[in-house]
């Protein structure tokens, strides 16, 4: 007979409170994660214990406040300025309430800040989530410094591209700032490429942001308002916002999926997008840099795309001994 969740052992309860709160609250450890592993065996509802738990949270983040204004519940004093995430539900029967206080107390203690710097290196993407709980995807070779405190969050993209999935504060901004402009959010999805010191490419996927393309001193624009869909390209040439349809929007953000859709552009940008990413020297001679290029391709298929470049343009590829590609047309000596 299986024993009904309402007749676990307060302990159990109060394990599963704990390691609901470490899971949100930290990175765990490799000793973190064996030790979770084993209580996880420990008993067939274990998992299912912690899984209620970490749901509760999810659903309920959003009503402490409301709770806190109508008077039902009371926050400790010094969690006025923290942001508490409501694990109990005040008189729920299922929940033990000394584990809920020892959660409760765990998230009015965790840490919000952050200063962190990091790098992806050729031919590797990686997604992170920061502590105020915003998901990035950076692409390869990018970097960035990440600075969260209870004022502002602000990440300096040096180089690269990445996809920001911002959580809502309406407290705090969200910055991405680059060397050609910056980007301002309080919670959306977006995506920001700047390759070079002098561009800057911004595609918003969920709500709307305002971006800030510099100019040619480097000073800061006059502020533009993008929404859903919207792709901003600024650089030497100016700065022009086009809306993409869907198929385009999904085209433009296939990097998160390790592929590249080129629609008819120049092969010297083709190949500039791969000797980016897998940090090479890769580059046409000028009879062949304007051909034009189209199609779906991995991004980690080096050798697939310049066999489909000899299929289907009249260039061969050659390759040196020190790495580089050159690709030049057949006629070309």
């Amino acid at each position: 007979m299986n024993r009904s969740p309402s007749c676990l052992d307060p302990a159990a309860e109060e394990q599963a409170a704990l390691w609901a709160a470490r899971l949100d609250g930290s990175t765990l450890t490799a000793a973190d994660r064996a030790a979770l592993e084993a209580w996880l065996g420990e008993s067939p509802a274990h998992r299912p214990l912690l899984a209620r738990y970490c749901q509760f949270s999810a659903n309920l983040e959003q009503q402490l406040p409301a709770l806190v204004a109508s008077g039902a519940v009371e926050l400790p004093p010094e969690s006025a300025s923290r942001r508490a995430r409501p694990w109990l539900i005040w008189g729920a029967g299922v929940m033990a309430a000394a584990a809920a206080a020892v959660v409760l107390g765990l998230w009015l203690n965790r840490p919000q800040l952050q200063s962190e710097n990091l790098a992806t290196p050729m031919a590797q993407r990686q997604t992170l989530t920061l502590a105020d709980g915003t998901r990035i995807e950076l692409n390869a070779q990018t970097s960035l410094r990440i600075d969260i405190d209870r004022r502002e969050r602000r990440v300096r993209l040096a180089s690269g591209e990445a996809f920001f999935a911002v959580h809502k504060d309406a407290r705090r901004l969200f910055i991405v700032e680059t060397p050609a402009g910056s980007v301002q959010a309080t919670g959306t999805q977006f995506d920001v490429r700047a390759e070079t010191a002098s561009m800057l490419e911004v595609t918003v996927v969920e709500g709307a942001v305002q971006a800030r393309p510099g100019d040619a001193a480097g000073r800061p624009g006059a502020p533009v308002a993008l929404a859903a869909g919207d792709q901003l390209s600024a650089g030497p040439a100016g700065v022009t916002v086009r809306a993409l349809p869907p198929a385009a929007l999904a085209d433009a953000l296939a990097w998160r999926q390790g592929q590249i859709v080129f629609a008819g552009v120049p092969l010297r940008e083709a190949l500039a997008r791969f000797a980016r990413y897998h940090g090479r020297g890769i580059t046409a001679t000028p009879g062949a840099a304007e051909l034009r290029v189209g199609g779906r391709y991995s991004l980690d298929d080096l050798d697939g795309f310049f066999a489909a470049l000899e299929e289907v343009l009249p260039v061969r590829v050659t390759r040196s001994l020190n790495g580089t590609v050159q690709v030049s047309l057949r006629t070309e000596p």
